[in-house]
């Protein structure tokens, strides 16, 4: 009999899964490129340093890591639950090699106090537990270390809100389908970025684990939500 937990993580594979291929084209495409920015921008928020032991969760294709390649660091470690986007962070960087995990935020593979950043990127809406996810988060991360969540937005300005939800619930589906020629991926992206938005407060869950010094950034007419907990 299927739990609640295992319905949840096989929808995201099966979200995940079929796209993986196209789904870097389709990241630049529908966010106009903008999504390299937001990674940046929260990363430099973070103050996150060339020292720093950084896992990626929910790490995808491995922009986000790649991104912190960028700002100099080497001790890299991705973990996701789709196997077939962790290929494809294979083929993008010989030096992620043997620290790619496959594995789900809430039961994280790793000794406590072992990293100084734990990021996740536009993935922490498909975790089945949100709050047991940032609590590993937080169990794994060392005295000082700082917890980084990157998730899409509904915007509260009513006329761009307007226009967000008709370029996301018409416009996305369509061409996500087009070029990945899967309709039920990019049919559960803005269903989950609404369910999400209307339940899910990331920064109240933070202080409620016990993070402090709890930031919250917003980018592009707030869209995108960067929150930022330290240990």
């Amino acid at each position: 009999m299927q739990t609640k937990v295992d319905e949840k993580q096989i929808l995201v594979k099966n979200v995940f899964d079929p796209i993986a291929k196209k789904y870097d084209l389709l990241n630049h495409l529908l966010s106009f490129g903008i999504d390299i920015y937001w990674r940046k921008k929260s990363l430099a928020l973070t103050k996150i340093t060339k020292e720093a032991n950084l896992l990626d969760v929910a790490c995808g294709t491995g922009d986000f890591s790649i991104t912190a390649r960028k700002f100099g660091v080497t001790r890299i470690t991705g973990l996701d639950l789709s196997f077939e986007m962790l290929k494809e962070f294979h083929k993008k960087s010989d030096w992620a090699i043997g620290n790619i995990v496959q594995g789900v935020a809430e039961k994280l593979p790793f000794k406590s106090e072992s990293f100084d950043n734990v990021t996740v990127g536009f993935g922490v809406r498909n975790f089945y537990d949100i709050e047991k996810g940032l609590d590993e988060f937080h169990r794994v991360l060392k005295h000082g270390g700082k917890a980084t969540v990157l998730e899409l937005r509904l915007p509260k300005h009513k006329l761009f809100k307007l226009l967000y939800n008709l370029y996301f619930n018409k416009v996305l589906p369509v061409i996500g389908k087009l070029i990945s020629k899967n309709d039920v991926s990019y049919t559960y992206l803005p269903n989950s970025v609404a369910l999400f938005d209307k339940q899910v407060k990331v920064d109240k869950i933070l202080m409620e684990i016990g993070y402090k010094n709890v930031e919250v950034h917003k980018f592009t007419f707030g869209i995108v939500q960067c929150t930022i907990g330290e240990k």
